[in-house]
């Protein structure tokens, strides 16, 4: 005999898997967050609690949403043929590639132990910086210059790698300032050197397309960490190779 699913007073009657699935998914993913306590800014990364699956239905749901403000833009995306498909592709853009790095873990990255005990200035860059400024939405590009100054305890990563964790961190709406803050904590838990600098040049599209229309202003803002901050010398020699790189 088939069992009877039994409800409490005034439910729906569904059982609790059928009513999940009739949540939509962002819906999901932001209870998850709140249960566990977690921030989920606009630059923060969230793929630890997206489960699998979820991503495609995601995209699905921003599709439709994305949809409903072209109708409130008052598009006809029913006869418009450059349009009949702009929701799709918008909303995989976002997923998938400029803010990515909300949405997928963080790319593998393969740790050398120091065995020649390096402890020479190294700088890393230019890297290419392509993100999206959080008040516009409004695409933000420039480049990056990391430098490290290591120990015998440090750990070393490939080259290739710095540009990944860059792109990893820079895929999300977000502002300059605390996007090279995000990148120095990620780079010192990661490689534990002696010292860490960054300085990061950019274009703000915010500034360009829209507002004071100022096609010339770059922003470009450092970070030190550990020996560059306490060190005068080591951060003049950073910034005068980096004058150097950057002409």
């Amino acid at each position: 005999m088939a069992s009877k699913m039994t409800t409490e007073p005034g439910s729906t009657g569904l059982s609790a898997t059928a009513a999940d699935a009739l949540t939509p998914v962002a819906d999901r993913i932001r209870e998850r967050l709140r249960k566990a306590g977690r921030r989920f800014h606009a630059n923060d990364n969230i793929a630890d609690f997206i489960e699998e699956g979820e991503l495609d239905q995601l995209r699905l749901e921003v599709a439709a949403k994305i949809d409903g403000m072209l109708q409130a833009l008052v598009i006809d995306t029913e006869s418009d043929h450059n349009t009949q498909d702009t929701a799709r592709r918008v909303a995989k853009m976002y997923l998938m590639e400029v803010f990515g790095g909300r949405y997928h873990p963080q790319p593998p990255v393969t740790e050398f132990p120091n065995v020649s005990h390096l402890n020479e200035l190294m700088i890393v860059g230019p890297l290419t910086v392509r993100s999206a400024c959080s008040h516009h939405m409004c695409p933000i590009l420039g480049r990056i210059w990391v430098g490290v100054m290591p120990n015998e305890h440090s750990a070393l990563i490939g080259l290739s790698k710095y540009a990944r964790l860059v792109e990893w961190v820079m895929t999300r709406p977000q502002i300059q300032e605390e996007a090279i803050a995000q990148l120095a904590e990620l780079l010192m838990d990661k490689m534990q050197p002696d010292g860490l600098a960054i300085v990061m040049e950019a274009d703000h599209y915010c500034m360009q397309w829209r507002g004071v229309k100022d096609m010339e202003s770059k922003m470009t803002n450092s970070i030190m960490r550990g020996s560059f901050l306490k060190n005068p010398d080591l951060r003049r020699e950073f910034l005068a190779l980096l004058s150097n790189k950057k002409n």
